[in-house]
């Protein structure tokens, strides 16, 4: 079965997209691992399928590295409204749902393959802080953690540790997201992806929780927040609502970095022995 498909990437964070309004590609688990897979397969954090929706311009699934079918993905859902560009859906407000709900994204592109996109996140309606660390979903559920020395710090050892912690278990696993204050309104984040099960190189749904906690943790007066991620800056804003935030946006750099066809079920990953 031969596939089109295209490589995008928001802030080193890379996906597979896939239309599928046709409706011709099954996204299972063998597949979309097998797709995803850095040395046997196109290589990716996740795949996504844009879809058709019967109230908005289109539906996004997302599915992590491992195959599984996931929540929100802030930075996947800023690169399928770039696709949904490319593809000539929608004018530059683009309307589409998600895992967690309806989203608005606003492309200014800046040439034929990239552009800034402006993603709306969901409503956050409660933030718990525990000794030590925060805990909210943004689409995704997300642990944050205060630290000093981010550059030394074993993300994947760490990260991995907390996130099959027992605590979050009912809940599939938790991300976990390492962040350094770095000045007024400005933090820097490492993130552990569950599914990926190792650090990515942004997260836009944990950048996002990463603001909200510095907002709640150092900065009560700062609702935007400028944020450094291995793969570049992202940017978060928000408004306050009693406990909660609202009309909070993800805005950073999306990109097309190729496109192609290929044979999902040829694709060979296993490791070869010598």
């Amino acid at each position: 079965m031969d596939l089109q498909f295209a490589k995008y990437h928001g802030a080193g964070n890379d996906f597979v997209l896939v239309d599928n309004r046709a409706g011709h590609f099954d996204p299972t688990r063998e597949r979309v691992a097998a797709l995803c897979h850095r040395r046997f397969g196109v290589g990716a954090d996740g795949l996504m399928t844009l879809e058709r929706d019967p109230l908005l311009e289109f539906r996004m699934r997302y599915f992590n590295a491992d195959g599984g079918e996931s929540t929100m993905c802030g930075n996947g859902g800023r690169c399928i409204a770039l696709f949904a560009e490319h593809l000539g859906i929608g004018g530059r407000v683009k309307e589409f749902m998600g895992s967690d709900g309806p989203h608005s994204a606003t492309v200014d592109a800046d040439g034929a393959d990239g552009g800034v996109v402006t993603l709306r996140m969901v409503d956050v309606a409660q933030v718990v802080h525990e000794q030590g660390f925060f805990f909210l979903n943004t689409g995704s559920p997300h642990y944050v953690e205060f630290v000093d020395d981010l550059d030394g710090l074993d993300v994947d050892t760490l990260g991995r540790e907390i996130r099959r912690d027992g605590a979050f278990a009912e809940i599939g696993g938790t991300n976990v997201n390492f962040v350094r204050i770095d000045g007024y309104g400005r933090i820097a984040v490492r993130t552990y992806e569950r599914g990926v099960e190792a650090e990515t190189w942004a997260c836009g749904t944990g950048a996002t929780a990463a603001a909200i906690a510095a907002h709640l943790y150092r900065f009560p007066n700062c609702l935007s927040f400028g944020v450094d991620v291995r793969g570049g800056e992202l940017r978060v804003a928000f408004r306050t609502v009693g406990d909660g935030f609202t009309d909070v946006m993800l805005t950073g750099p999306a990109r097309r970095v190729f496109s192609g066809v290929i044979d999902p079920d040829g694709l060979v990953h296993r490791a070869v022995r010598f």
